[in-house]
Protein backbone atom coordinates (compact mmCIF):
# COMPACT_ATOMS: atom_id res chain seq x y z
CA UNK A 1 0.00 0.00 0.00
CA UNK A 2 3.14 2.07 0.52
CA UNK A 3 4.54 1.43 -2.83
CA UNK A 4 1.02 1.92 -4.46
CA UNK A 5 0.76 5.16 -2.56
CA UNK A 6 3.56 6.45 -4.26
CA UNK A 7 2.55 5.57 -7.75
CA UNK A 8 -0.31 7.15 -7.12
CA UNK A 9 1.08 10.15 -6.52
CA UNK A 10 3.24 9.75 -8.85
CA UNK A 11 0.12 9.55 -11.42
CA UNK A 12 -1.34 12.27 -10.28
CA UNK A 13 1.19 15.14 -10.46
CA UNK A 14 1.18 14.05 -14.05
CA UNK A 15 -1.99 13.58 -14.86
CA UNK A 16 -3.94 15.80 -12.87
CA UNK A 17 -1.97 19.08 -13.01
CA UNK A 18 -4.46 20.35 -15.34
CA UNK A 19 -1.30 21.52 -17.64
CA UNK A 20 1.93 20.10 -19.24
CA UNK A 21 3.63 22.91 -18.00
CA UNK A 22 2.81 22.67 -13.87
CA UNK A 23 2.78 18.69 -14.55
CA UNK A 24 6.48 19.42 -15.47
CA UNK A 25 6.98 21.99 -12.87
CA UNK A 26 5.25 19.58 -9.68
CA UNK A 27 7.31 16.61 -11.23
CA UNK A 28 10.25 18.06 -11.06
CA UNK A 29 9.73 19.09 -7.39
CA UNK A 30 8.78 14.98 -6.69
CA UNK A 31 11.85 14.16 -8.46
CA UNK A 32 14.32 16.24 -6.32
CA UNK A 33 12.30 15.03 -2.79
CA UNK A 34 12.69 11.19 -4.20
CA UNK A 35 16.15 11.41 -4.70
CA UNK A 36 17.09 13.58 -1.63
CA UNK A 37 14.78 10.84 0.36
CA UNK A 38 17.02 8.23 -1.41
CA UNK A 39 20.29 9.99 0.28
CA UNK A 40 18.96 9.50 4.00
CA UNK A 41 17.96 13.39 4.17
CA UNK A 42 14.54 14.38 6.04
CA UNK A 43 11.59 13.97 4.13
CA UNK A 44 8.00 15.90 4.66
CA UNK A 45 5.85 14.17 2.23
CA UNK A 46 3.64 11.77 4.08
CA UNK A 47 3.94 9.25 0.86
CA UNK A 48 8.12 9.45 1.48
CA UNK A 49 7.69 9.08 5.39
CA UNK A 50 5.70 6.23 4.95
CA UNK A 51 7.93 4.74 2.59
CA UNK A 52 11.20 4.83 5.08
CA UNK A 53 10.47 1.76 7.07
CA UNK A 54 9.63 0.04 3.82
CA UNK A 55 12.85 0.81 1.81
CA UNK A 56 15.26 0.10 4.44
CA UNK A 57 13.32 -2.83 5.26
CA UNK A 58 13.98 -4.06 1.67
CA UNK A 59 16.71 -2.68 0.91
CA UNK A 60 14.99 -0.93 -2.23
CA UNK A 61 17.01 1.25 -5.05
CA UNK A 62 15.74 4.53 -5.83
CA UNK A 63 16.47 3.64 -9.65
CA UNK A 64 12.71 2.26 -9.89
CA UNK A 65 10.98 5.21 -8.18
CA UNK A 66 12.91 7.62 -10.25
CA UNK A 67 12.09 5.68 -13.71
CA UNK A 68 8.22 5.91 -12.98
CA UNK A 69 8.82 9.57 -12.91
CA UNK A 70 10.40 9.86 -15.85
CA UNK A 71 7.40 8.13 -17.25
CA UNK A 72 5.14 11.10 -16.56
CA UNK A 73 7.60 13.39 -17.62
CA UNK A 74 7.68 11.84 -20.75
CA UNK A 75 3.65 11.85 -21.23
CA UNK A 76 3.84 15.45 -20.96
CA UNK A 77 6.24 15.77 -23.54
CA UNK A 78 5.55 12.63 -26.09
CA UNK A 79 2.18 11.77 -27.51
CA UNK A 80 3.02 9.35 -29.83
CA UNK A 81 5.18 6.87 -30.51
CA UNK A 82 6.69 6.19 -34.24
CA UNK A 83 8.05 2.77 -33.22
CA UNK A 84 7.69 -0.43 -31.18
CA UNK A 85 11.03 -0.08 -29.90
CA UNK A 86 9.92 3.76 -28.69
CA UNK A 87 7.24 2.32 -27.28
CA UNK A 88 8.41 -0.25 -25.55
CA UNK A 89 11.49 1.70 -24.08
CA UNK A 90 8.57 3.69 -22.65
CA UNK A 91 6.67 1.11 -20.96
CA UNK A 92 10.25 -0.27 -19.49
CA UNK A 93 10.23 3.43 -17.21
CA UNK A 94 5.99 3.41 -16.88
CA UNK A 95 5.45 -0.21 -16.13
CA UNK A 96 8.27 -2.45 -15.67
CA UNK A 97 9.45 -0.26 -12.76
CA UNK A 98 6.66 -1.57 -10.68
CA UNK A 99 7.12 -4.98 -10.82
CA UNK A 100 10.92 -5.11 -10.28
CA UNK A 101 9.82 -3.20 -6.59
CA UNK A 102 6.81 -5.90 -6.01
CA UNK A 103 9.58 -9.28 -6.70
CA UNK A 104 12.00 -6.95 -3.98
CA UNK A 105 9.14 -6.50 -1.62
CA UNK A 106 8.65 -10.36 -1.95
CA UNK A 107 12.42 -11.19 -1.44
CA UNK A 108 13.18 -12.52 -4.98
CA UNK A 109 15.88 -11.03 -6.85
CA UNK A 110 16.49 -14.03 -9.19
CA UNK A 111 17.47 -12.49 -12.70
CA UNK A 112 15.09 -14.38 -14.78
CA UNK A 113 12.18 -13.56 -12.51
CA UNK A 114 13.18 -10.14 -12.89
CA UNK A 115 12.73 -10.30 -16.60
CA UNK A 116 9.93 -12.21 -16.91
CA UNK A 117 8.04 -9.05 -14.53
CA UNK A 118 9.21 -6.53 -17.65
CA UNK A 119 7.52 -8.80 -20.44
CA UNK A 120 4.34 -9.00 -17.73
CA UNK A 121 3.79 -5.85 -17.01
CA UNK A 122 4.54 -4.27 -20.17
CA UNK A 123 1.92 -6.98 -21.72
CA UNK A 124 -0.65 -5.66 -19.25
CA UNK A 125 0.03 -1.68 -19.90
CA UNK A 126 0.09 -3.08 -23.34
CA UNK A 127 -3.23 -4.56 -23.18
CA UNK A 128 -4.63 -1.45 -21.11
CA UNK A 129 -3.21 0.84 -24.09
CA UNK A 130 -5.29 -1.20 -26.58
CA UNK A 131 -8.16 -0.69 -24.62
CA UNK A 132 -8.44 2.66 -23.75
CA UNK A 133 -7.48 4.11 -27.09
CA UNK A 134 -10.91 6.40 -27.15
CA UNK A 135 -9.64 7.75 -23.64
CA UNK A 136 -6.24 8.62 -24.42
CA UNK A 137 -7.20 10.66 -27.21
CA UNK A 138 -9.01 12.80 -25.61
CA UNK A 139 -5.86 12.94 -23.40
CA UNK A 140 -4.43 14.24 -26.67
CA UNK A 141 -2.11 11.20 -26.36
CA UNK A 142 -1.40 7.70 -28.26
CA UNK A 143 0.25 4.52 -27.38
CA UNK A 144 -0.83 2.94 -30.51
CA UNK A 145 2.53 2.40 -32.84
CA UNK A 146 2.05 5.30 -35.44
CA UNK A 147 4.05 2.46 -37.99
CA UNK A 148 1.23 -0.23 -37.47
CA UNK A 149 -1.08 2.64 -38.15
CA UNK A 150 0.57 3.33 -41.50
CA UNK A 151 0.50 -0.17 -42.42
CA UNK A 152 -2.86 -1.17 -40.80
CA UNK A 153 -4.83 1.88 -40.15
CA UNK A 154 -6.03 2.07 -36.42
CA UNK A 155 -7.70 -1.40 -35.98
CA UNK A 156 -4.83 -2.79 -37.40
CA UNK A 157 -2.59 -0.87 -34.76
CA UNK A 158 -4.70 -2.35 -32.47
CA UNK A 159 -4.33 -5.54 -33.53
CA UNK A 160 -0.21 -5.27 -33.60
CA UNK A 161 -0.51 -4.12 -29.70
CA UNK A 162 -3.03 -7.12 -28.35
CA UNK A 163 -0.61 -9.39 -30.42
CA UNK A 164 2.60 -8.37 -28.24
CA UNK A 165 0.35 -8.29 -25.26
CA UNK A 166 -0.26 -11.92 -25.58
CA UNK A 167 3.37 -12.62 -26.27
CA UNK A 168 4.09 -10.77 -23.28
CA UNK A 169 1.75 -11.70 -20.91
CA UNK A 170 2.44 -15.68 -21.79
CA UNK A 171 5.52 -15.11 -19.39
CA UNK A 172 3.54 -15.02 -16.67
CA UNK A 173 3.05 -18.88 -16.26
CA UNK A 174 6.72 -19.44 -15.73
CA UNK A 175 7.22 -17.06 -13.75
CA UNK A 176 4.63 -17.76 -11.19
CA UNK A 177 6.33 -21.11 -11.09
CA UNK A 178 9.59 -19.56 -9.62
CA UNK A 179 7.99 -16.66 -7.18
CA UNK A 180 6.58 -17.12 -3.54
CA UNK A 181 2.94 -18.88 -3.18
CA UNK A 182 2.15 -15.27 -1.50
CA UNK A 183 2.93 -13.07 -4.59
CA UNK A 184 1.44 -16.34 -7.00
CA UNK A 185 -2.30 -15.74 -6.81
CA UNK A 186 -1.61 -11.97 -7.81
CA UNK A 187 0.76 -12.50 -10.70
CA UNK A 188 -1.80 -15.35 -11.78
CA UNK A 189 -4.90 -12.68 -11.60
CA UNK A 190 -2.68 -10.23 -13.64
CA UNK A 191 -2.23 -12.39 -16.33
CA UNK A 192 -5.94 -13.19 -16.77
CA UNK A 193 -6.78 -10.24 -16.55
CA UNK A 194 -4.48 -8.90 -19.06
CA UNK A 195 -5.62 -11.75 -21.58
CA UNK A 196 -9.21 -11.10 -20.85
CA UNK A 197 -8.95 -7.68 -21.64
CA UNK A 198 -7.42 -8.86 -25.10
CA UNK A 199 -10.04 -11.36 -25.80
CA UNK A 200 -12.45 -8.12 -25.24
CA UNK A 201 -10.91 -6.26 -27.37
CA UNK A 202 -10.64 -9.15 -30.24
CA UNK A 203 -14.07 -9.68 -29.56
CA UNK A 204 -15.11 -5.92 -30.41
CA UNK A 205 -13.06 -5.75 -33.74
CA UNK A 206 -10.32 -4.04 -32.36
CA UNK A 207 -12.38 -0.82 -32.67
CA UNK A 208 -11.55 0.57 -29.56
CA UNK A 209 -11.00 3.87 -30.49
CA UNK A 210 -14.94 4.07 -31.15
CA UNK A 211 -15.68 2.15 -27.67
CA UNK A 212 -13.77 0.99 -24.95
CA UNK A 213 -14.50 -2.49 -24.16
CA UNK A 214 -14.69 -3.44 -20.46
CA UNK A 215 -14.77 -7.11 -18.49
CA UNK A 216 -18.34 -8.07 -16.95
CA UNK A 217 -18.61 -9.20 -13.53
CA UNK A 218 -19.10 -12.74 -14.42
CA UNK A 219 -15.57 -12.49 -16.66
CA UNK A 220 -14.09 -11.41 -13.21
CA UNK A 221 -15.34 -14.12 -11.34
CA UNK A 222 -14.09 -16.44 -13.95
CA UNK A 223 -10.94 -15.07 -14.14
CA UNK A 224 -10.19 -15.48 -10.21
CA UNK A 225 -11.76 -18.82 -9.85
CA UNK A 226 -8.98 -19.74 -12.95
CA UNK A 227 -6.28 -18.01 -10.95
CA UNK A 228 -6.89 -20.10 -7.87
CA UNK A 229 -6.76 -23.67 -9.50
CA UNK A 230 -3.79 -22.40 -12.04
CA UNK A 231 -1.85 -21.45 -8.35
CA UNK A 232 -3.21 -23.79 -6.32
Amino acid sequence: MRFYGFCRTTDDLGDESGSAEAALSRLARWSDEVKAFFRGEPCVHPVLIALRQTVERRRLEAQPFLDLIAANVQDQRVHSYATWEELRAYCMLSAAPVGKVVLRLFGVTDARAQQLSDDVCIGLQLANHAQDVSRDARLGRSYLVQSDIVSGGLEGAVRALVARARSLLASGSELERIIPGALRLQLALYRLGGLAICDAIERAGYRTQVKRPALSKATKMSIFVRAVFATC
